[in-house]
């Protein structure tokens, strides 16, 4: 497994081997023992996720879930292709406001690791595109909130003329400066 740091402290992005034949490819997508001989202690997942966006441009984001039910993250693209980003909001961090994104693509077979403590969200880049996620804390609707996608200054590489599709959730979300985070370093 190829392990790449980020600019923000432990948010990391994790590519796979794959091992192809005519037929296709395997992949051992997640494996503790791989990671940690490797140096990287990841938290118990507890949780799988999986969701579809029908349209590109899809703009889910960005959440997060406050302790006690902080979740971390592990993304990857089951199909199609979309841009992954990672917040840190951190509010004693070096880092905090500043954000992290790749590109995870069914064909590039990356991960992102995204721990407690950061804000997740993603664009998606083709039709018909799905995302797993692995959590390290159950959903908790008490712990659920969001801050605005387009008040963080991220990049979104949008496709060619399409307008961000929104939920209502998301469009109504706070601005990252009217946000009062609960996530310190130590508190995550």
């Amino acid at each position: 497994m190829q392990i790449e740091k980020t600019q923000l402290d432990g948010v990391l992005v994790l590519t796979p081997r794959r091992f192809g034949d005519p037929r296709g490819f395997f992949s051992e997508s997640w494996n503790r023992k791989t990671l940690e001989t490797a140096g990287v202690v990841l938290p118990e997942f507890v949780q799988d996720n999986h969701s579809m966006s029908a349209k590109a441009g899809t703009v889910r984001g960005l959440h997060f879930q406050s302790p006690p039910h902080a979740q971390g993250k592990l993304v990857r693209c089951g199909r199609g292709a979309l841009y992954d980003v990672a917040v840190d909001i951190r509010t004693d961090s070096p880092t905090y406001g500043q954000w992290f994104g790749a590109e995870l693509s069914f064909e590039n077979g990356k991960q992102l690791w995204i721990p407690a403590g950061f804000l997740h969200g993603f664009a998606t880049l083709t039709d018909d595109t799905e995302i797993c996620y692995k959590c390290t804390d159950h959903y908790a609707p008490e712990c659920d909130g969001a801050v605005r996608w387009d008040s963080v200054g991220i990049d979104w590489p949008m496709p060619a003329g399409v307008t961000p599709v929104l939920s209502e959730k998301d469009a109504a979300a706070p601005a990252l400066a009217d946000f009062k985070s609960p996530f310190t370093t130590e508190r995550t």
